[in-house]
């Protein structure tokens, strides 16, 4: 009869458990091993053998039969190796373990037995606490990743013949996590601070509103005016996240190998700015493992888009269907991966191809203007809710400024809107900000007075935006009520809403000739 020992595989940022099952065959000596596992999968065999013999057991001089069941999903990953020793060395009756179903195996062996870290261990664990698996064996590195999860036995070690010890009885347990508890804490010291931003006081005050309301955001404005000076500084003003969330992100990292404090859960937003070469695969995921990109990597935090329009519209069009679902799905020959992606853009851009429009420097017709913004296709820019111009600051002037509000203080504001936001959503699964409402949650949440409508009809009328615009005035609209700890949207929450997209209204004036 085969052996059947517990390990897990991951799919997307969830994992699921998998059932490694044994035999051993009278034939010529050999390993196979199936259940659609990868290059890392099959490779195990020469691992396991080195392993199995340098612990001074005996490798079977058989024909060894190894089968991952579901058998007919594909699996990824070199983690599975403790779960096949394990069940090689059950089935040949070199070691008796009582209860086998309720330990998990995770961890990659070296040639001499050593456990060796594997990524995406907290989604694991997660299962493993579902599916009633009551112990779980990781390596030693992994230990603190593992922990996050509670009311489960997370054991660690450090070679296989410790695992063994340990499951046959002949050793107590060393308790690694005592070592690492003093290194579970994240700072939130930054050395960037919105007080050293000058002149830029009414973007500022969008900005807030979009982080408190996890609001797309574009700056448009002429180079050197502060647009990635502002952006750098979003992180520093980003409320905390809730649980739920930081379990996402968390999640995520850990599936794509970035988790860098293992054992904490990751509490800051992620601020993801890739370069605008970036390709496709980069920037939505992809590979041969279809692993997540840099939207997923922001996901619950800000993608930041720098001089967005030299991206490829190619690349920017892709965003088009995330940035609406809040997920997105990769698809590649071997695997099909669903990951979460609901973030927040930040964008910038110059207002033309020189840069210097609305400035006696500034040569660009109306056409080579609008062929520049063009380079963002109005889909995607129908779908960022507040689009903003920097003003030109005059460095002459610069001592002349003040300093602004220092973020602390605006974090203060963002979070009291934020904490609003929490409690009116609270029982609504997957949404955390105004920015997530769906149409239906928008006429509930976001009713509006007979004045507001009058003045909303009276915009739409001179301006004519689309169904998603009005609804994306009316959530803005919501974010800057909450700001003021308003129940009901005033009217002049819905001026400051209207007054959010600056490009659209002047686009709407351009002549081309």
């Amino acid at each position: 009869m085969a052996s059947s020992v517990k390990s897990f595989a991951i799919s997307g940022i969830d994992a699921y458990v998998v059932n490694i099952e044994s035999d051993t065959i009278y034939g010529q000596p050999s390993v196979t091993i199936v259940g659609l596992g990868d290059a890392a999968i099959k490779e195990a065999r020469q691992r396991l053998e080195a392993a199995i013999n340098h612990e001074n057991y005996d490798f079977p001089k058989m024909k060894v039969v190894i089968n991952l069941a579901p058998g007919d999903i594909k699996k990824s990953g070199s983690h599975f190796d403790l779960g096949m020793a394990i069940g090689i060395l059950i089935q040949t009756n070199q070691i008796t373990i009582s209860e086998i179903n309720t330990f998990g195996f995770i961890g990659e062996l070296s040639l001499n037995g050593e456990l060796r870290p594997c990524s995406g261990i907290l989604p694991m664990a997660i299962e493993a606490k579902k599916k009633g698996i009551n112990n779980l064996i990781v390596p030693k590195d992994n230990l603190q990743e593992a922990s996050l999860v509670s009311d489960i036995n997370i054991f660690a070690f450090e070679t296989l013949i410790d695992v063994v010890k340990f499951l046959e009885g002949t050793s107590t347990y060393n308790n690694f996590l005592e070592i690492y508890k003093e290194n579970h804490k994240i700072s939130r010291d930054y050395l960037l601070d919105f007080e050293d931003v000058q002149g830029q006081d009414s973007l500022i005050e969008y900005i807030v509103v979009s982080a408190a309301g996890g609001h797309n955001i574009i700056m448009s404005g002429s180079p050197g005016c502060g647009k990635s000076m502002i952006a750098k500084r979003i992180p520093t003003i980003l409320p905390m996240m809730t649980e739920r969330e930081a379990l996402e992100v968390t999640k995520i990292y850990s599936v794509a190998g970035l988790l860098k404090n293992k054992g904490t859960l990751i509490t800051e937003r992620p601020f993801r700015a890739p370069h605008h070469n970036a390709s496709m695969n980069a920037l939505i995921g992809g590979g041969n493992n279809a692993m997540p990109g840099e939207i997923s990597l922001a996901h619950n935090g800000v993608l930041f888009l720098d001089e967005i329009a030299e991206f490829s519209r190619r690349t920017l069009d892709a965003l088009r269907q995330p940035m609406e679902d809040g997920v997105v799905t990769v698809s590649r020959v071997k695997y099909t991966n669903s990951y979460p992606a609901s973030f927040m853009i930040v964008a910038a851009m110059n207002p033309c191809p020189c840069g210097y429009y609305g400035d006696s420097r500034c040569k660009c017709t109306d056409y080579e203007i609008l062929k520049y913004r063009q380079k963002i296709s109005g889909p995607i820019l129908d779908r960022i809710d507040i689009q903003k111009y920097a003003q030109p600051v005059d460095f002459m002037e610069l001592s002349n400024y003040s300093n602004g509000k220092t973020s602390k203080e605006l974090r203060e504001r963002v979070e009291r809107a934020r904490f609003i936001q929490v409690k009116r959503f609270r029982r609504l699964d997957k949404i955390n900000c105004n920015a997530e409402m769906t149409p239906a949650m928008i006429k509930e949440f976001c009713a509006l007075d007979e004045d507001c409508n009058r003045l909303i009809q009276l915009a739409y009328e001179r301006f004519r935006f689309s169904a998603r615009s009005y609804h994306k005035y009316l959530k803005v609209a919501r974010t800057f009520a909450d700001m003021d700890e308003s129940k009901n949207i005033r009217k002049e929450d819905i001026i400051k809403a209207l007054m959010s997209r600056d490009l659209d209204k002047e686009q709407a004036n351009m002549i081309v000739v």
